[in-house]
């Protein structure tokens, strides 16, 4: 039993007079935050082409050709990052998220600014260490911020809001690919690109610490009429509640939620690989040197962070003006970013190395159009769940994580070399084929609707109460 659609408002709320709200600024930061540990994640796929480099822009910057461990060392992250969420979904929910986010953040660029350190010192696995930590602690981040959605988010922004904040993430691809590859090929080198990282990340999280808060009732700020807002705009978390039992069995037996989890997979394999292996994809078969690489393997994330402007202002306009359910709107959306994507990695398997600008517009594209996922099931967490948005977050992102690790290593198990064609269209159409089974599996079982057991503590106690009063 759920709760239907009819039963959400059906008109939105009137919004505050302000234009600029305390949730805007709590928006903004969590934009931020996903700009700066995506910027941290992803520009190693830069930084480790220089740190094998044979010949630096200067003599005295470190090199280590001899290294052979790159796509383990590109991979190790999510060694850490799949650990902590389903715990730290849990602990955020029932202590808040502010703390753990500022504080994960932290040591998170702490260990940024320490690989040049461990990659002298250590080796190979000093790096691969760093990496693994880098990734425990932002297994903090997901489950935070979608905690952190669901309390601060009314219905009418929804999906526009989450789009924003998570869109951060390849706007921090876009930044950290061409930024990492212009110090790498400077003299200065590519230490100072993870000194830089490492500052921001400290920086956003005395930042956060100040001005962030785990709730519109936590935060002492904030106006009556804002706060009044998000309730009234179709927000169904109980922030009142100090903690409310995840219902276990019911998520794990949901086909809704099973349904974002199976995509949830299906999204992973086809961007971390495309992310992890563009830059060496540029290098190896299209013979871009770093400077030029790194920016245009930029390019199609920067595509990806303009469209999501397009795509969630339209999916709020459809639920808001009720042309459409939420559950359809859903349904489409993730469609449009995996299966065009698909189409596109099909084509590109057929390209060779003299069409550059046909790969690289393929590449736009495959990547580009993916932004529709933000819409689709990247925030459907929410649509079944506001109560329980930050476990079930950590669920599908801890469990589908798994694949982020498998996705990079598994090139290794195709028989060709990277500098071979054949290898990289095996690579383009298991992604492919992954986007396109994941993305039916989701049209048929998603739903945009509210779970009867986002608050089944309160149904029980409910029934309680109604047999008490009988007797």
């Amino acid at each position: 039993m759920t709760v239907s659609d009819v039963e959400r408002p059906t008109e939105e709320p009137p919004k505050p007079r302000r234009w600029l709200g305390l949730r805007h600024v709590q928006f903004l930061l969590l934009f931020l935050s996903a700009v700066v540990a995506f910027g941290i994640r992803t520009n190693m796929s830069v930084g480790i082409i220089a740190m094998m480099e044979t010949d630096p822009p200067d003599p005295s910057i470190p090199t280590y050709p001899e290294w052979t461990e790159k796509e383990t060392i590109l991979s190790a992250f999510f060694w850490g990052y799949v650990i902590p969420q389903i715990g730290a979904g849990q602990l955020v929910k029932r202590f808040g998220p502010k703390w753990f986010l500022a504080v994960t953040m932290f040591i998170n660029s702490l260990f940024t600014i320490l690989i040049p350190v461990m990659a002298s010192s250590a080796g190979e696995g000093g790096v691969i260490a760093c990496r693994v930590i880098q990734g425990l602690n932002q297994g903090f981040l997901f489950p935070s911020v979608h905690t952190l959605l669901g309390k601060w988010t009314p219905l009418p922004e929804r999906s526009k809001v989450v789009s924003f904040v998570y869109t951060g993430g390849p706007l921090g691809i876009v930044i950290s690919l061409p930024v990492t590859g212009v110090i790498a090929n400077s003299s200065t080198g590519w230490p100072t690109a993870f000194y830089l990282y490492g500052g921001l990340g400290i920086g956003w999280s005395v930042l956060w610490a100040l001005l962030g808060a785990d709730s519109p009732a936590k935060h002492g700020r904030i106006s009556d009429e804002e706060r009044e807002y998000i309730k009234g705009g179709g927000n169904t978390s109980d922030e009142d509640k100090k903690e409310l039992p995840t219902p276990w069995l019911s998520i794990a037996t949901s086909m809704p939620f099973i349904a974002i989890f199976v995509t949830h997979c299906g999204q992973n394999w086809g961007f971390w690989t495309l992310m992890t292996e563009i830059p060496s994809y540029m290098s190896d078969i299209m013979k871009y040197d770093i400077k030029d690489n790194s920016l245009l393997s930029a390019l199609p994330y920067f595509v990806l962070w303009i469209l999501s402007f397009f795509f969630s202002p339209l999916a709020d306009f459809l639920i808001v003006r009720h042309y459409l359910s939420i559950g359809n709107v859903r349904k489409i959306f993730n469609s449009i970013g995996l299966i065009i994507p698909a189409i596109a990695l099909v084509c590109l398997g057929f390209v060779d190395s003299s069409q550059k600008d046909l790969a690289l517009g393929l590449l736009v594209v495959a990547v580009g159009f993916n932004a529709a996922v933000y819409s689709g099931y990247n925030v459907n967490h929410i649509d079944l769940s506001p109560n329980h948005a930050g476990p079930l977050m950590g669920i599908t992102n801890s469990l589908s994580n798994v694949v982020s690790i498998i996705a990079p290593l598994a090139i290794k198990v195709i028989p060709y070399e990277q500098t071979d064609l054949l290898l990289w269209r095996y690579v383009f159409w298991i992604s492919a084929g992954i986007y396109v089974v994941t993305d039916l599996f989701y049209v048929v079982y998603a739903s945009g609707e509210v779970q009867s057991w986002n608050d089944e503590t309160d149904k029980m106690e409910g029934s309680k109460e109604e047999d008490n009063e009988k007797f």
